[in-house]
């Protein structure tokens, strides 16, 4: 059973989610929260596997309540959930822990695919937003290179540079000339080297560390 924490500060809206997560078999609600500070603690409290964050909030915002929530040990997965699909959010979203980035118009049958996606260790974001996200990245400056790249193989950098340019699994697969189950190996190694929680960080810290061809 995948423990769910709702946070947002419209009670009607936490009403409608614990609707929709309820529905589903595998998930349960484990806590509320109505702003960032309460988040914080219900996810020390309640111990959930993933925490739907809104950004827009009181006291505290999703963007930092995630920074303080995924800073913790054994942190949950975090899936932002919004109105606004700004690249701002998005940027800062992911930068800050996020596993995923949903709006809120989203159909609930795509919200409970999304509890399911970031709870299992992927990340989740839709094709445009990936796009834009490369895009933003790659304008920055580069940055010195992350010394954690130096113990990977030729072969986990050339996984991780194709994950960080958006391709999925399967792509990467046909790409690369190998099977779906030894590109899942490459992943996992490469996660694994990196100490990201997931493929969205490592896109991040490809981004950040200079991987990428600028």
């Amino acid at each position: 059973m995948i423990g769910v924490l709702l946070v947002d500060d419209d009670q009607l809206m936490r009403a409608g989610l614990r609707l929709i997560v309820q529905q589903a078999p595998d998930l349960t609600v484990v806590g509320e929260a109505a702003d960032g500070r309460e988040a914080v603690a219900a996810a020390r409290r309640d111990r959930p596997q993933v925490v739907v964050m809104d950004v827009r909030m009181p006291v505290l915002d999703g963007i930092e309540a995630t920074r303080q929530v995924t800073a913790a040990p054994d942190p949950p997965k975090v899936l932002i959930l919004t109105t606004f699909e700004l690249d701002e959010y998005v940027f800062n979203a992911l930068q800050a822990g996020a596993s995923g980035f949903l709006l809120k118009r989203s159909p609930p049958e795509q919200l409970i695919d999304g509890i399911r996606t970031v709870a299992a260790g992927d990340g989740l974001l839709s094709p445009s937003v990936t796009r834009r996200l490369i895009e933003r990245f790659s304008s920055r400056p580069a940055q010195t290179a992350n010394p954690r790249f130096a113990d990977m193989t030729d072969r986990e950098r050339e996984v991780l540079v194709a994950i960080a340019r958006g391709l999925s699994n399967e792509e990467l697969a046909e790409t690369l000339f190998i099977s779906e189950n030894t590109v899942k190996t490459h992943v996992k190694r490469v996660l694994t080297k990196l100490g990201a929680r997931d493929r969205v960080q490592a896109v991040v810290m490809a981004y950040e560390g200079g991987l990428m061809d600028r």
